[in-house]
Parts: structure tokens; C-alpha cells; sequence
């Protein structure tokens, strides 16, 4: 099952209210970016598994995700058998 945000914030509420396996979130996202809503995620002490998905694909996006409190690191355009093993790899743990 998939649950999809609008933005952010709404991310960050819905991460919070459901007990997710894996969430993916993008960078670039209205009200609130990937990364505010992640580091507010860990902050609050979310351990669920978090997906960054960009068209980023330079090394400094992938190291600021990680620094972030991102588990994985994903960029577009995806491929749909790497998003489906990331979220098997990550949900059995």
C-alpha cells in the first residue's frame, strides 16, 4: 500500500501517524524540503527507514542526505526495480 503527501509537512504528519515500513520523500517539496522534514523526522526520534528520491545525482546531494538522517539515497529519473528492491532491502530489517 502507498500513501502519498502533498508536501512536507503533510509528509511529516502522515510519517508520524501511521506506522509506515519505508517512507520516501523528495528533496524538492512545497512548504517544507526533504531535508527539513527528514531532519524533523530523526529529530523527533522517527527510526523508520527514509528514502531520499532527487534529480540531484551529484556526490554533495547524496552526502548532505546522508547528514540529513536519510538511510538511502535515490535520483531520477528512477527505476522502478531499484525503488522496489531499496523498499524490500529496508523493510525486512
Amino acid at each position: 500500500k502507498v500513501d502519498v503527501a502533498d508536501d512536507g509537512v503533510q509528509g511529516v504528519d502522515m510519517a508520524l501517524a501511521h506506522n509506515y515500513d519505508v517512507v520516501i520523500i523528495d528533496i524538492q517539496m512545497p512548504q517544507m524540503d526533504g531535508h527539513q522534514a527528514t531532519r524533523k523526522l530523526r529529530d523527533m526520534g522517527y527510526k523508520t527507514p527514509i528514502v531520499a528520491l532527487t534529480a540531484h545525482a551529484m556526490k554533495e546531494e547524496a552526502e548532505r542526505a546522508q547528514r540529513s538522517g536519510f538511510t538511502e539515497f535515490l535520483t531520477k529519473p528512477v527505476q522502478r526495480d531499484l525503488v522496489i528492491s531499496t523498499v524490500q532491502k529496508l523493510s525486512s530489517k
